[in-house]
């Protein structure tokens, strides 16, 4: 009798581990999977969800600029549920700020995005489009905010950042939306450092390989606020663009401290103290 119950134990043990391993993907963390999402189908569909919507605005007078720009960069989510402005034929998501009047210029704004996406090679950003407007809401300065990529230790200097400096003392209101240009561009991105943190061949498939482009897209998440240290010192330490490659540096300090003889020859007689014994009193 013993042995039944032994035997029967033994099965419902065999049992349990072959539904374990059939079940074993869903026991494995989200951050170890490989990505499941299709960065192309979502960033369409986004972009259909935008065209679908019915504009509020579509001249810069009709926006609102009750709120005050954040004293410091605050977090914002432009998508679904969000007005959407109509400007030059575009649709876009939108902020609109009354800027302060009692700032000392030149001062700085700062934004920031974040990827939207779970996974880095899935992911999209929103770029914005910067209009600073007078009182009359006439246009002084537009600009396309160039975004630079920092990875850091928090997720407050993690992202794709930009700033825009206000000059013009007839500046009162700040508008903020993403231009054709900016919706249809990249932005230049390095591999994630999160692809040396485990060699588990989920992580491996997760991460992307080398240095490539996010894509911009029509919604997603926005730092906006004035320009703070922190901002301050990111930005300077983000990374804009790929470092160009040189002629290597032997051939740099070559062409910035020419040797001896790579000058002409008559000059070389000339400097030469020993041609000038030879010469006859």
């Amino acid at each position: 009798m013993p042995y039944r119950f032994a035997a029967i134990a033994a099965a419902l043990a065999l049992t349990a581990l072959l539904a374990g391993c059939h079940n074993a993907k869903a026991l494995i963390p989200p951050n170890l999977r490989p990505p499941a999402e299709n960065a192309a189908g979502a960033l369409k569909q986004a972009r259909q969800q935008l065209l679908q919507a019915t504009p509020c605005c579509s001249s810069f007078a009709d926006f609102s600029y009750r709120s005050m720009l954040p004293w410091q960069p605050q977090k914002f989510t432009l998508g679904s549920g969000s007005m959407v402005a109509n400007l030059n034929g575009v649709h876009s998501y939108f902020l609109a700020f009354r800027l302060p009047a009692d700032v000392k210029l030149p001062y700085q704004v700062a934004l920031k995005s974040e990827l939207n996406g779970r996974w880095l090679h899935a992911s999209y950003l929103f770029a914005p489009t910067i209009v600073l407007l007078d009182e009359g809401f006439q246009p002084i300065h537009s600009e396309d905010i160039g975004l630079c990529e920092h990875m850091g230790w928090s997720d407050e200097t993690t992202g794709a950042f930009g700033s825009l400096k206000v000059t013009d003392p007839k500046t009162r209101y700040l508008l903020v939306y993403s231009s054709a240009e900016q919706q249809s561009g990249k932005t230049y991105w390095e591999q994630s450092p999160a692809s040396i943190s485990n060699s588990s061949a989920a992580t491996l498939q997760m991460n992307s390989a080398g240095s490539f482009s996010i894509p911009h897209g029509p919604d997603g998440t926005l730092w906006v606020g004035m320009m703070n240290k922190t901002y301050k010192k990111t930005i300077d330490s983000a990374i804009c663009q790929k470092a160009s490659e040189g002629d290597g540096l032997l051939n740099t300090l070559r062409a910035t401290l020419p040797l001896p003889w790579s000058t002409s020859s008559g000059a070389q007689g000339d400097s030469d103290p020993a041609a000038s014994h030879t010469r006859s009193p």
